[in-house]
């Protein structure tokens, strides 16, 4: 089966594999034939799945932030056929809502700046619309989805939702622009499916015949970095903090993956409890474990190769460390860093070269 090789246009995201996804792709393919299940587990931007989705693997993603939840029920669990035409219908209507301005523009474009408040208030008014709306939760993923991805074209950040830009970037000036998400025909082999939970508590849940396993790997939150999303996903109005205005259940919904001595034991008891002859873990040479780390951890479970790829640093690591004013107040670090594909199997497998 031809896969989708361009890929949707998705939100900005440190940790998405989209540079990656040819190798992570091929290394599914290396080892499970078309039509296998396999688990994301830490799914993210739904990147890896709606990939592998498009080349006829039924795919189950599953997060635990509402907004990456949202992602993967609209590209992974929701199939073209069953919701385009319905969902380009309320799109359609959605455009011609009259802007509104309440707490989201007054939160996100006048006290922390990541959108002009013209497009704050689009934003604005066409959530308020999809509140009222009573949409099956697939239909409402892919509509938020849309506002999402449209809000963040027009976003005036580096990447991350930590801080802005001092000044307007030039697409924070252009109109809010709503598109259909790029979704997928559903797979002959059966439904994919996305849920919402935490990694180790359903961990022993997991049965398929191939696991994929992208964990935060340091100290920076996903909830944190891209806490805008999870508030216009949930529209739940909460009390913010700081110069980003991020959320308070930031400082409260902690994960053991972001903290060095919690990620050791909280990875070591997913991998030991899921229930499958395959595992790959993608991960990083910033990270709080080490290459030798995980081989070890991963030995108990079959044999371990370890494809490494070499890549640029995030944006925000090439362009420094700057203040809410925009000032740069740190030097920039290492330019290149190395990721890591541990792929775990019965026996020994031909697996791509890497890039």
């Amino acid at each position: 089966m031809v896969g989708h090789e361009s890929g949707p246009d998705m939100i900005k995201y440190i940790g998405s594999k989209r540079a990656l996804l040819g190798q992570v792709t091929g290394a599914v393919r290396g080892v499970l034939p078309e039509g296998g299940l396999v688990c994301d587990l830490f799914s993210g931007t739904a990147r890896v799945g709606h990939a592998l989705k498009g080349q006829g693997f039924r795919v189950w993603s599953n997060d635990h932030n509402a907004y990456a939840h949202t992602l993967a029920t609209a590209y992974v669990q929701a199939d073209r056929e069953r919701w385009a035409e319905r969902a380009e219908a309320i799109l359609s209507e959605l455009r011609t809502v009259a802007p509104l301005a309440g707490w989201f523009t007054r939160t996100f474009c006048d006290e922390a700046r990541f959108f002009h408040p013209d497009n704050g208030a689009r934003i604005e008014a066409m959530r308020e619309r999809i509140e009222t709306m009573d949409l099956e939760p697939e239909l409402r993923a892919i509509v938020l989805v849309s506002l999402m991805e449209a809000a963040d074209r027009v976003d005036s950040t580096a990447g991350l939702q930590m801080a802005y830009m001092k000044a307007w970037a030039p697409r924070a000036l252009k109109p809010l622009a709503l598109r259909l998400p790029d979704l997928l025909p559903g797979v002959a082999a059966g439904p994919c499916r996305a849920t919402q939970g935490d990694a180790v508590e359903i961990a022993e849940q997991v049965e398929a015949d191939l696991v994929y396993l992208d964990p935060p790997y340091n100290q920076h939150s996903y909830l944190a970095n891209y806490h805008v999303w999870e508030s216009l996903v949930l529209w739940d109005r909460p009390e913010t903090y700081g110069v980003a205005n991020k959320r308070i259940d930031v400082k409260t919904r902690k994960s053991a993956f972001n903290s060095r001595p919690g990620i050791g034991p909280a990875l070591q008891s997913v991998i030991e409890r899921v229930k499958t002859p395959n595992l790959i873990v993608s991960f990083n040479d910033e990270g709080y474990l080490s290459r030798e780390q995980l081989v070890a951890m991963l030995g108990a479970r079959g044999h371990v190769q370890v494809i490494e790829i070499a890549r640029p640093r995030y944006v925000g690591a090439r362009i420094g460390i700057h203040n809410p004013k925009g000032e740069k107040v740190g030097a920039v670090g290492r330019l290149r860093n190395v990721e890591y594909l541990f792929v775990v199997t019965d026996q020994p497998v031909q697996l791509p070269v890497a890039a």
